[in-house]
Formats: structure tokens, sequence, C-alpha cells
């Protein structure tokens, strides 16, 4: 079954906009994991404009299902992870002033620096997932790497089944259908919400977790948190 990694990340932008500590991101992560959530994800950046370096060391002491972290692999980012070892570390190529990820690897180009990176990570026994486009033979290339899983940038499906062009999701399959051939797990995310996520999950092979944040934590602005995380584990099941 998919597993759901909610990504507290948004939760840190409404505590910082009031420059205090409520709400208490471990708090609503430990919520979150009672609601039913098999995970939480966090995204810090270098500028800790939401997430804090402080907090991926605070959720370490707190969570109990899987503890994923994502980010460009940076010195300073490489650092935390060595020395908290989450779950997962998921390598994100963001640029400095990037608002959000907006584009997977080129795990051709980035080749050399993927193994190195991954390298080190596993050496810690930490999972190690890629974020990447559906193009195959970044793929391929991402199979090379060492990493155990990729994550497939979901941007565009998103967009474009909002369009109502339900073929956008052919790509995914494809894409999908050979990481299990070659030997990588399946893991996405972005812009993934209550409107789009059964669709995709009944349509992505061997899809074993996805990861949630913005759409998630605005739908449960609406819904409630606790019902709106049950609603998403529904929707993976179906």
């Amino acid at each position: 079954m998919t597993k759901l990694s909610v990504n507290v990340n948004k939760i840190a932008t409404l505590r910082n906009s009031r420059g205090a500590d409520f709400p208490n991101v471990v708090k609503v992560s430990t919520d979150i994991e009672r609601f039913g959530a098999e995970g939480i994800t966090i995204h810090p950046r270098p500028d800790e404009r939401h997430i804090r370096y402080q907090d991926a060391y605070d959720l370490k002491k707190s969570v109990t299902t899987e503890f994923n972290i994502e980010g460009n692999p940076i010195p300073k980012f490489m650092e935390m992870v060595l020395a908290i070892c989450p779950t997962q570390v998921t390598l994100v190529p963001d640029a400095i002033n990037a608002v959000t990820s907006n584009a997977g690897w080129d795990t051709i180009k980035h080749q050399d620096f993927l193994k190195e990176v991954i390298a080190e990570f596993k050496l810690k026994g930490i999972r190690t997932s890629v974020f990447i486009d559906t193009d195959l033979k970044l793929i391929e290339a991402a199979a090379t790497t060492g990493a155990d899983r990729i994550e497939l940038y979901t941007e565009d499906f998103a967009t474009q089944y909002a369009l109502g062009n339900k073929d956008a999701i052919k790509p995914y399959a494809e894409s999908a259908i050979l990481a299990t051939e070659l030997g990588l797990g399946i893991n996405a995310g972005h812009d993934l919400s209550l409107d789009n996520i059964q669709f995709f999950a009944q349509n992505i092979p061997n899809l074993l977790e996805v990861s949630i944040g913005h759409a998630l934590i605005a739908e449960s602005l609406y819904l409630g948190l606790e019902n709106v995380v049950n609603m998403y584990k529904y929707k993976l099941k179906a």
C-alpha cells in the first residue's frame, strides 16, 4: 500500500509569520502521525524561511513513523542529515532562491556528484531517493547512482489533470515501470492533492510513498487536519 508522508513546511511557515512557536512543528507532526500518516517530511532551505535546521533535530526525537528530509545536498544539509540519520533523504536540486522545487536532477550531468553524495548517506544506513522528471534516460542514469528510490516530480501531471488531460499520467506510469525493472523504488510528490491523488495512485504501479504538504495543509483549513489525513489514506487505498 502507498504510504502517506506529510510535509510540514507550511506549518513552519505559519509559525514563523508571528515569530513565536505556535503552531509547534513537533506537536503538529505528532498529531499528524496519530491521525494515521505513515511519515513526516521536511524540506529545510538555506534561508530557513519555513523549516529550520533545528526543527530537523527536534523532529528526530519525536517522529515514530518514517522521517524524510528533502533538500539540495550542500555541505550544511549533508552535515545535518548525516548527524540525524533519518529514514530517508530525498535529494532535490533546488536553487538557493527557489520558491519551491521546480525541476528534477539531471542524473547524467551530475552522475559523479550524486554517486559520491549517495555513498556517504548509505554508509550511515540512510535510504536515498532522487527527485526526478519523467525522462527515461535520466531514470536509467539514476539507477547507476546507488539511489534506493526515485521521487517522481508530479507538477506537470497535476497541472494537466486539472485541465482534464488524463493522458498526462502516461509518462509517469512508464517511468514507474522502468524504475521497477531497474530495481528502484518509486515515490512521488509536488502538487498532488485530494482532487488527483486517487487517479495518480491507481495508475502508478508499485508506488511506495507520496509526499504531500501544501495542498494537504490548505485543504485542512476547510476540512480539518485529521479528516484530510484520513481522506488521503482512503483515496490511496481505493
